[in-house]
């Protein structure tokens, strides 16, 4: 017997589980898939806040954009296992492999899942000109307009786009889709005139909306927003479009093969962040729910996602779009 191999062995391996106990030692980065200022990035900075104290260290957002997201996605698919460069994004995800016939990556293979961080419905708002009031009124007119209604979105894959797909698949039209380069330039021509409506994250939403900039005609959940200022929009489920439920999830995400005592330990933290008082009325405040179901736990946040890449199949090949 090689008693020398095996004390060598035994060796590296209690160097490692050193070293995965010790974790972190150095600053924790969260990248972003989207563009600084939109609400996914708006949410990372807000998480990476509260994961300093449980972490014990210096957590750092980097925006890494382009192509719906999956540039950056892809980046810490190839990023090392390390648990120092981490991955938030939202229900994108899930569709990117229906939106996509090219990824570098996989999805569930190519990550560790560390939880589900939040959720929040979208809304659906309309440029201040519009001359519906309400619900019923926009149905109306769209259907009366048709072809030259024109629905802005975020960009192919954004929360927004996936929304206005299952709204026109609900509403059973096809309007004029306009994609921008990122929430904000979308936001920008709605208020301004130049595109008609916009399926739009609360988060992004709801100050508009106080401001009167544009009109909120629902919201894609099967509840009301919990706001003061959003008592009165109905759902769309209660608008006539029955099961109508699209809600914009976000999940933090490590590389495949990250220790699974530095999975352990950044789950742990996750939790720790998501009770941070702070946190909480900064989320609520927009419109956003806090999971704190199984799905914050990493077995159910990947079986929740792959159920979704299995309903969102299902309404991206109802709508036509073709893989980019």
């Amino acid at each position: 017997m090689n008693f020398q191999k095996i004390a060598l062995t035994l060796g590296l391996a209690g160097m490692s589980l050193a070293a995965h106990a010790a974790f972190p030692e150095k600053a924790v980065t969260l990248v972003v898939p989207f563009a600084a200022g939109g609400p996914s990035d708006k949410i990372a900075r807000d998480v990476a806040e509260a994961l300093r104290k449980p972490l014990g260290q210096a957590v750092i957002v980097e925006n890494t954009t382009g192509a719906g997201g999956t540039i950056g996605t892809a980046k810490v698919a190839r990023a090392a296992p390390d648990g120092y460069t981490l991955l938030v994004h939202h229900i994108g995800m899930a569709t990117a492999p229906s939106l996509y016939k090219d990824l570098s990556y996989k999805v569930p293979d190519s990550f560790e899942f560390l939880g589900l961080i939040n959720e929040a419905p979208s809304t659906l708002i309309g440029k201040p000109t519009l001359a519906a009031n309400n619900f019923d009124e926009l149905r109306t007119w769209i259907n009366e307009n048709k072809d030259k209604v024109n629905l802005a979105n975020a960009g192919v894959g954004s929360a927004s786009h996936l929304c206005g797909l299952m709204l026109q698949n609900a509403l059973g039209v096809n309007t004029t889709t306009v994609p921008y380069k990122g929430t904000g330039p979308a936001m920008i021509d709605l208020m301004g005139g130049q595109v008609d409506l916009m399926c739009e994250q609360a988060t992004n939403a709801v100050g508009q909306i106080e401001g009167k900039k544009v009109k909120a005609y629902a919201v894609t959940s099967t509840q009301r927003l919990k706001l003061p200022s959003m008592a009165e929009v109905p759902t769309l489920a209660e608008s006539g479009l029955k099961d109508f439920n699209v809600t914009v999830w976000h999940g933090l995400y490590a590389p495949r093969g990250t220790p699974p005592e530095v999975v352990e330990k950044l789950n742990s933290a996750l939790r720790s962040a998501l009770k941070d008082p702070g946190l909480i009325q900064r989320q609520e405040a927009i419109g956003l729910t806090i999971i704190t179901d199984d799905r914050l736990a990493p077995a159910g946040h990947k079986k929740y996602v792959v159920g979704e890449m299995d309903r969102w199949a299902k309404v991206i090949s109802a709508s036509g779009q073709q893989p980019n």
